[in-house]
């Protein structure tokens, strides 16, 4: 396992921990405070589908704005340059939109209770059951990753071992999740986001002015790594090196669909924030709302990598003890005095209980609701699957501890995260989007679509790209191609499957398939609902428009 470097602990005194101490109460009374909220499984799952826009969209944004998202993409920064903003301006922003305009009226009208579930309704049990299978598989991985992330930062504040960290701050999350189900979980997170934002802004802010800001810094990268580095597009050309290790197709195509509408369209850990909404319009609204502050997220993740890189000119390379993924808490100690030092502190930690909390409460209702209620404890009083709900989100949390420690061996954890992304989420992606625009579609397809694009990511990965049978110049560059290729074996298999297996009855097909949906009473709308600001479709194109404003200035 790594460990952080030894000179990173923070110079923490009494204000930085009295300013921790004042937060972990406050996440704990809110657990307790959700808990009476909580009086079926639907309330535990998915708060009883109650909850406004405004809440559910910054929840929405919170729980992917993990420490792995911190760490991982400063860690990105630091080792690839400017290239880090196609992860959210191509990489989110589209997405997040096709989501909110698209996807959500599917999820939304079908009354489904996680995206595995739309599965069993749009294929057959076969397809459900491997879905929901590997979908709690990732979620124990993400969470084990967010675990990790946690345990670097707890080891500079306390200098407590990694081990210790990731168990006690396993236990912590797993007493606010279990008291007070997803309601627990989304309030914090509208918390954690500005608790977050608090602890970046002063690390950007202050970054750059150590370096002599974004000329100086951009002047001292460009002789250290090449023009290319604080670029985004530079080098990008079909055969062309550049630091990311990625031309503009395997960017456009791999990061840019694939991976971004595998993630962002059916990890149900941010699908579960919008069908938690109180109607069809705040559901749709929720992906749009949190697309325009993961606009601007970027900077303040990635400046303090590229700070990192001015300060440490060796970060991530064996001639430094300092590995990418130490970048935040290099600048932490570097620049901060305490009291702001605590508020920082206490903003990663909020970061890795967002993160954290979201593949937990994704993972307990997918085990209880699609595997256990589905195919094991079947037709049992409501107070039992809350009660088991409860049961498997501590099993949940237990396991993640023991993936924390597969991810503490990976030196950029955002790399680890894209290919678990690439295993697991494209496979799901591709049944979904053929499934959801073609009738024809067999119920057959859907589960050897996901065999087949699941396996054809891990070959790819493990033996073409590890095995050194194609040349790749980076593992983010080997993550891109096996998202593609985990793409086009699902599409492939697919068609092929159809072709000789049954469709699905085309009554069965309403409201599942575009184009077939029916009108549902949970369109109406509130009176507050229905001014034009709050239109779903435009927050979509605003936020495509505004995202693609930031991109000038990056685009040559």
């Amino acid at each position: 396992m790594q460990t952080l470097a030894e000179g990173l602990r923070l110079p923490t005194n009494g204000l930085d921990y009295a300013i921790l101490a004042i937060y972990f109460v406050v996440v704990l009374g809110i657990g307790f405070m959700a808990r009476a909220s909580v009086k079926t499984s639907l309330d535990f799952f998915l708060s009883g589908r109650s909850l406004p826009a405004w809440v559910t969209g910054l929840a929405f944004v919170a729980a992917n704005l993990g420490a792995t998202e911190i760490l991982g993409m400063a860690a990105t920064g630091a080792q690839y340059g400017v290239a880090v903003v196609h992860w959210y301006w191509i990489g989110a922003i589209p997405a997040m939109v096709f989501l909110g305009l698209v996807m959500m009226p599917f999820y939304y009208r079908s009354k489904v209770r996680s995206v595995p579930e739309f599965l069993l309704q749009r294929f057959d049990r076969s397809a459900h059951l491997l879905s929901s299978v590997l979908f709690a598989f990732a979620a124990i991985l993400i969470a084990g990753v967010n675990l990790y992330a946690l345990s670097i930062v707890v080891e500079a504040l306390l200098g407590w071992p990694q081990w210790v960290a990731i168990v006690v701050a396993g236990l912590f999350v797993l007493v606010y999740i279990t008291i007070g189900g997803l309601s627990s979980a989304i309030y914090n997170e509208v918390l954690q986001f500005f608790v977050i934002l608090a602890a970046l802004i002063p690390l950007t802010v202050l970054g750059l002015k150590r370096v002599g800001g974004w000329d100086a810094m951009s002047d001292s990268l460009t002789k250290q790594h090449g023009g290319d580095f604080m670029t985004a597009w530079g080098g990008t050309g079909i055969g062309d090196a550049n630091p990311l290790g990625a031309n503009w197709l395997t960017i456009i195509l791999g990061l840019g669909f694939v991976l971004s509408f595998g993630y962002w369209t059916t990890n149900f850990a941010e699908v579960q924030r919008a069908l938690s909404a109180k109607n069809l319009s705040a559901a749709k609204r929720t992906p749009l709302i949190a697309a325009f502050p993961k606009i601007f997220i970027v900077f303040a993740v990635m400046i303090p990598g590229l700070v990192a890189a001015v300060i440490v000119p060796k970060i991530g390379t064996p001639d430094s003890d300092l590995t990418y993924n130490d970048a935040i808490p290099l600048l932490m100690q570097e620049l901060l005095p305490n009291g702001v030092l605590g508020i920082a502190v206490t903003g990663l930690l909020a970061a890795f209980m967002a993160g954290m909390a979201a593949n937990v409460s994704s993972f307990n209702t997918v085990f209880t609701t699609d595997i256990w209620q589905r195919y094991v404890g079947k037709d049992k009083p409501d107070t039992y699957y809350l009660r088991f709900g409860r049961l498997i989100t501590a099993i949940g949390v237990l396991a993640s501890i023991g993936t924390a420690f597969i991810a503490a061996s990976f030196s950029n954890i955002m790399s680890y995260l894209q290919t678990l992304f690439s295993f697991f989420n494209v496979p799901m992606f591709v049944v979904f989007i053929i499934g959801m625009f073609w009738k024809r579609a067999s119920m057959k397809s859907g589960v050897w679509g996901l065999v087949a694009g699941t396996a054809a990511a891990m070959i790819n990965y493990f033996w073409i790209y590890k095995g050194g049978i194609i040349d790749i110049p980076s593992d983010q560059g080997a993550n891109f191609v096996s998202a593609i290729v985990g793409f086009v074996a699902g599409a492939v298999v697919m068609v092929v499957v159809t072709l000789f297996t049954a469709p699905k009855p085309e009554a069965e097909l309403a409201g599942l398939v575009y184009g077939t949906e029916s009108p549902s009473p949970d369109e109406e709308l509130d009176e507050a609902d229905r001014a034009w600001y709050r239109k779903p479709a435009l927050l979509g194109w605003g936020a495509i428009v505004l995202a693609a404003a930031c991109y000038i200035p990056y685009s040559f």
